[in-house]
C-alpha cells in the first residue's frame, strides 16, 4: 500500500540553486540600474548614475548569493 512505503526526498539538482543565483544577480543589476537611470533623467548626468547603480546592484546581488549559499 502507499502508506507503507517510506517517503523519499525529492530529487535535488544544483540547477535550482544556479537559477536562484542568476535571479539575484539580474534583479540587483536591473533594479539598481533602473534607479540609476531615473536619477540620470532627473539630474541629467549623462549615464554616470546608471553605471554606478548597475555596479551597486551587481555587488548587492553577489552579497545576497554569498549570504544565501555560504554555510
Amino acid at each position: 500500500m502507499a502508506g507503507d512505503q517510506p517517503s523519499q526526498p525529492p530529487n535535488r539538482s544544483g540547477a535550482n540553486d544556479g537559477w536562484t543565483a542568476v535571479g539575484y544577480l539580474l534583479a540587483g543589476i536591473l533594479v539598481w540600474g533602473g534607479i540609476g537611470w531615473l536619477v540620470d533623467r532627473w539630474l541629467d548626468t549623462g549615464g554616470i548614475a546608471t553605471g554606478i547603480g548597475s555596479i551597486i546592484g551587481a555587488i548587492g546581488g553577489i552579497f545576497l548569493v554569498l549570504r544565501r549559499f555560504s554555510p
